[in-house]
């Protein structure tokens, strides 16, 4: 669990390095996931840190969080509404404190916290350790959404491997979420790391494979990129279906952007 914690905090630091480097007329500019902004983006964290600490020490509380939550919405931009209804009101400056503290609450939470305690979620419950790396991967995820608006460039980490590895275990959960019926055929995928590791999962003699970069595995199962646009490698009908759908998140069914939508840019003009 210390390992996850420190990667956590990592994953946060580095986020906050790129976002307090930018400018104040650059928090509302739209970034390429569903026209959100900076701002939009930082509220959305801070709102989920602050619900996964109240799901490690008071799972009654996280209860009826969700329950007002959830409270009158029909849609999608209505929950985005209601979770943006504190951060999206705060000055810039105000909203940066309001993540600073929540993820430090967070942090402390999962400190006490044994990795295989189950915690609440909107949906099943999840082990302290997968809770951690669930907020690692989205703090990654969304953060890759500012990069691609800014044209940053942000260096892989080996804080990859436990997102990769979250990316693996919801296979079944990229289909359920669908209502479709979930293969028996296991799929072997091979990461290569930033520093060059051969991360596997699976059997060697599977028939499906899914082959390529970490990082291109984690943009395409966060769905910050259409699998056309990465170089990762796909062999069996299985495979191929995965990546077509793959969603590492909770909540309703989401579709991968268009290809060419979210392409890598290979000319950034700025360096994280």
């Amino acid at each position: 669990m210390k390992e996850i914690i420190r990667d956590l905090q990592e994953e946060y630091d580095a986020l906050d390095a790129i976002v307090s480097g930018l400018d104040e007329k650059d928090w509302y500019i739209k970034t390429p996931f569903f026209d959100w902004t900076a701002q939009d983006t930082i509220s959305h964290l801070v709102y989920y840190d602050n619900a996964a600490m109240l799901s490690a020490t008071d799972a009654e509380a996280f209860e009826k969080h969700t329950a007002n939550m959830l409270s009158g919405i029909t849609n999608y931009d209505e929950l985005h509404e209601r979770v943006n209804s504190v951060g999206g009101k705060l000055s810039i400056a105000d909203l940066l404190s309001w993540w600073r503290k929540e993820r430090k609450d967070l942090i402390s939470a999962y400190e006490s916290l044994d990795p295989k305690t189950r915690l609440p979620w909107y949906g099943p419950t999840m082990s302290a350790r997968s809770s951690a790396v669930a907020r690692m991967m989205e703090t990654w995820a969304h953060g890759q959404d500012i990069v691609d608006a800014f044209s940053i460039s942000r260096p892989a980490t080996n804080r990859l491997k436990p997102i990769s590895h979250l990316g693996v275990a919801t296979f079944k959960w990229s289909f359920s979420v669908r209502q479709l019926e979930v293969p028996n055929e296991p799929v072997r995928v091979e990461l290569t790391g930033p520093s060059g590791d051969l991360w596997t999962w699976g059997p060697e003699d599977a028939e499906n494979t899914v082959r390529g970069t970490a990082e291109d595995f984690c943009l395409l199962v966060s769905q910050r990129r259409n699998v056309i646009d990465t170089g990762i490698v796909y062999e069996g009908d299985v495979a191929g279906k995965w990546v077509s759908i793959a969603q590492i998140f909770a909540g309703p069914p989401e579709e991968p952007p268009k290809p060419g939508y979210r392409k890598k840019n290979k000319d950034c003009q700025r360096t994280a």
